[in-house]
């Protein structure tokens, strides 16, 4: 599982985000991918900057049912010969994963609503495939039809960005072909990087820098305490309750 730490947001969003972990799970979905999803949420909170979270992304229960519709647990079983595989990275780790699982006969289909890759290889019609990442925050009609004449296909959005794939049979032609059976699907589902870590061991840091200039412009130490204090506590509560409950469900 992955450690969520603390993120210097207002005060609202550690309840927010604990909230809408409860309501995920609540909803059914896997314990690890609702982490995963929060940790990430609590990353893009720490880069854009304090708010407020009803105001980016909406009223908790309307997020929680677009991240995790009824519609998506009831899609078909896909074919029994199709190996299907959903994982999930941040935005510094995806492309080289999109290139390397793409090398082993991996295509995206979408993303689904918690931003994971989902993924299919059929072993009776193996290819390698190539992807790369735009951003799409005014649309992606214009894009689509541009990069449409090199041969991209758009292949998932996820907040502000797009993915697109291609068969690289048309770029590398025979090269492309399979020479060996590709390598078994990976058993991790999450997949994220050190300068993410790194990222939000900054957002701490600041977090920390700003309860030091409170308490020097307040006089008083104890209000800068009381500000780290209270914004750690509130965030690490409802965070450690997920992993609480990841690791009851890892006993059961």
């Amino acid at each position: 599982m992955t450690d969520i730490p603390a993120t210097p947001a207002t005060p609202a969003t550690p309840d927010y985000l604990g909230e809408l972990a409860r309501l995920l799970l609540a909803r059914g979905l896997p314990s690890d991918h609702v982490s995963a999803t929060v940790a990430g949420l609590a990353a893009h909170v720490a880069e854009s900057g304090p708010g407020d979270p009803v105001e980016e992304f909406g009223p908790v229960e309307d997020f929680a049912r677009q991240l995790a519709p009824e519609a998506e647990e009831q899609a078909a079983a896909p074919d029994e010969h199709v190996e299907t595989w959903r994982w999930t990275a941040d935005t510094y780790a995806d492309e080289a994963l999109l290139d390397r699982f793409g090398d082993e006969g991996w295509e995206v289909e979408r993303i689904d609503a918690l931003g994971r890759f989902v993924s299919r290889r059929d072993p009776e019609q193996l290819q390698r495939w190539e992807y790369r990442r735009e951003l799409v925050t005014r649309g992606r009609a214009a894009l689509d039809h541009k990069l449409a004449v090199e041969g991209w296909e758009p292949c998932g959005t996820w907040v502000v960005y797009g993915w697109y794939k291609r068969p690289k049979a048309a770029t590398l032609g025979p090269a492309a072909e399979f020479t060996a059976p590709p390598p078994a699907a990976p058993a991790r589902h999450a997949f994220f990087s050190r300068r993410f870590y790194a990222t939000l061991g900054a957002a701490t840091l600041v977090l920390i820098a700003a309860a030091i200039i409170l308490s020097l412009s307040d006089g008083e130490a104890s209000t800068g305490a009381g500000f780290v204090t209270g914004a750690l506590t509130g965030a690490a509560v409802p965070l450690l309750a997920v992993w609480a409950l990841v690791a009851w469900k890892g006993r059961r």
